[in-house]
């Protein structure tokens, strides 16, 4: 049944990459009462802040997209900053939306939480069947929390709580901190920069041979209002587009929209991560969900963004 217009919907993380998507996503499907929350207004991570805050806005519907996230350097350098932090933010919204007995919430999870070596696509049940990543097995550990969190609160209260797990994404308000950023908006920031200086070469962390999904961030927004019309099983879903690429086959694309005359340098000794991960994402095709935006047309989109908002976006 659909959302109607009038509901309450709290989107926690709504600064993010993926909050800011949903607030957006939101708006352009009519809903005028969005509740959203800054961090000097309500931590988080502090439980009786977060039931006070509950108590006092009444949410609806919630949408789980806070966290705190990074690229492999920043996982791999800062494991129990992202452990901790995870951990607490995902335990205090679930608990406090089942307390104030919201009708339903959704889980954002992340494509991380599935073995490093599981079988190519990676299918929901593929979940806690082997060894983690170690670059960025702190944020797995939490999200995969998070997710078995959802499961607890359906058995044992009946409460209407979804997961869905993304792939890589990128898109506009992304973070481009190459200290701490994903490898798409890192790459777009050093293709801009080396143009920007002059430099023929552009570094590239690791071998270029793992690959990766990717997915605008538009399009999980979409998939998010879809789910929670539409969905309310225990089961938690993939969401992405089913198709992959090697690092270095991303950096070329990047490189001919930003900087064309540039050349590639990999760094093997930086780490790959995972060899390979795309989602298999046939149970959200199968109920009638599909991504739209294609990846040389996303990334040339969120570059221009970058362009327009760079002041704003190196201090994301």
């Amino acid at each position: 049944m659909a959302i109607s217009p009038e509901s309450s919907i709290y989107v926690a993380g709504h600064n993010g990459l993926v909050g800011r998507a949903l607030v957006r996503r939101l708006a352009a499907a009519g809903h005028e009462n969005v509740l959203t929350a800054n961090k000097d207004e309500l931590d988080l991570r502090d439980q009786s802040d977060v039931n006070e805050w509950f108590h006092e806005n009444q949410p609806e519907y919630v949408i789980l997209a806070a966290g705190l996230v990074g690229g492999i350097h920043a996982n791999s350098t800062r494991p129990a900053e992202f452990l901790y932090d995870n951990l607490l933010i995902h335990g205090t919204v679930v608990h406090a939306s089942w307390q104030a007995k919201v009708t339903k919430l959704l889980y954002l999870g992340s494509s991380c939480v599935y073995p490093r070596l599981s079988a190519q696509p990676i299918t929901e049940d593929a979940l806690l069947t082997g060894p983690l990543e170690p670059t960025n097995e702190g944020y797995a550990l939490a999200k995969i929390a998070g997710i078995k969190m959802c499961e607890s609160y359906r058995r044992q209260y009946g409460v209407d709580f979804i997961s869905a797990m993304p792939t890589n994404l990128y898109g506009p308000y992304d973070n481009f901190d190459l200290t701490s950023s994903h490898v798409i908006p890192a790459l777009l920031r050093k293709f801009h920069d080396a143009k920007a200086a002059g430099q023929s070469e552009v570094p590239i962390w690791g071998t270029g041979s793992a690959q990766r999904e990717f997915l605008h961030v538009d399009d999980l927004a979409d998939a998010c209002v879809f789910l929670l019309d539409r969905y309310s099983g225990e089961q938690h879903l993939n969401v992405g587009t089913g198709e992959d690429l090697p690092i270095a086959d991303l950096a070329l694309l990047i490189r001919d929209i930003v900087h064309p005359e540039a050349e590639l340098v990999f760094d093997p000794s930086k780490p790959d991560g995972m060899p390979r991960r795309v989602l298999d994402v046939s149970k959200i095709h199968a109920l009638g969900w599909h991504h739209e935006t294609d990846l040389y047309k996303g990334l040339a989109q969120t570059y221009r963004w970058f362009v327009d908002n760079y002041d704003q976006a190196r201090g994301l």
